[in-house]
């Protein structure tokens, strides 16, 4: 069994970064994914979303980022290890003994950065709706380019859901936007560049019925939510049905080494461990006082992680450094 300082399991962004500075504070380290490829919820999600919040960039494509997070592995050794599925995790004589569907693993400390888990799109509870999907309907979009030139509509009112509209627009037709709330759920930039846009918000409406057409297009039937009498149909090439994902963390639930949690995820310190020793959690996985569960916060939680971790098995060893003052 190949043994490392630490293992990281979960290869999202913020596992991505983890990895990365394991490797600049020169430990062995491997990074644990079970998707085909790294970058989590983003590669998978939304990969030609923007995001806003990560330092540096005044904006940058799901995409982009796990590409450039990837570039920066690249500088040092790390094992990545995909299609592999963690079972369990034990601790035994100091050493977690990690099994998963390709081997067995030891480390002297294991990082979590899973997030929520396992994720699927909320449905649209609607008759009709599911045998549709890939024949209009869609829940993912993998590429913007599919939609150029179309008449699209987006169900949805959180962060996502305009966030995409306004990314679409720049390619669709016409891009309209359905929510049964008079107010979207969404950061106020983002709300305001929708406000700014061209993009028809039906709001507050609700989809009542989808049909295809003759001319392969759908037929989609909004009702006013506070007049249900009030009905009015729009015809479109494509809907996209974005009202969010179910996580669970089902497979991480069932590790023998568990350690304290609440529903919003495994309690940490200020150090991000857990009540386990040598058991660190960061990322959507973790819950603390004040926790927010965004790219930026677990960028940050990811060096505390690895430093804590350090110092948990190697003790005796210097505290890190500044990057700048290092010769990579």
């Amino acid at each position: 069994m190949q043994e490392y300082d630490i293992a990281i399991i979960g290869g999202g962004p913020v596992g991505m970064f983890a990895a990365f500075y394991a490797g600049l504070r020169d430990t062995k380290a491997v990074l644990i994914e079970s998707m085909a490829t790294l970058g989590g919820q983003v590669s998978a999600l939304y990969p030609e979303k923007h995001i806003f919040d990560v330092a540096g960039f005044p904006n940058i494509k799901g995409r982009d980022l796990v590409e450039q997070l990837t570039q920066q592995m690249a500088k040092f050794p790390i094992e990545v290890l995909t299609h592999t599925t963690v079972s369990d995790v034990v601790k035994q004589d100091e050493r977690f003994i990690i099994t998963t569907n390709q081997s067995m693993i030891v480390a002297k400390s294991i990082i979590v950065a899973t997030g929520k888990g396992a994720f699927e799109p909320r449905k649209m509870q609607i008759e009709g709706v599911e045998p549709l999907v890939g024949h209009g309907v869609h829940y993912f979009v993998p590429d913007p380019e599919q939609f150029r030139n179309h008449d699209i509509a987006i169900a949805g009112g959180g962060d996502s859901a305009v966030d995409m509209a306004v990314m679409l627009n720049e390619v669709a037709n016409q891009t309209t936007i359905i929510h049964r709330r008079e107010q979207f759920r969404a950061m106020e930039q983002s709300v305001k560049a929708l406000n700014a846009s061209d993009i028809d918000q039906e709001t507050p409406r609700r989809v009542v019925q989808v049909m295809p057409t003759v001319s392969q297009k759908l037929e989609i039937t909004l009702a006013h939510v506070k007049n249900p009498d009030d009905i009015q149909t729009i015809v479109v090439d494509d809907l996209i049905i974005n009202y969010g994902f179910i996580s669970e963390n089902k497979t991480v639930l069932g590790w023998q080494a568990q350690p304290e949690s609440v529903m919003q995820g495994m309690i940490v310190n200020q150090e991000m461990a857990t009540n386990i020793p040598g058991y660190f959690v960061i990322g959507d996985a973790n819950y603390y006082d004040g926790k927010n569960d965004l790219i930026a916060i677990g960028f940050g939680e990811a060096p505390a992680a690895i430093n804590a971790a350090i110092r948990f098995f190697d003790p005796h060893r210097g505290g890190p450094g500044h990057s700048s003052a290092m010769s990579l």
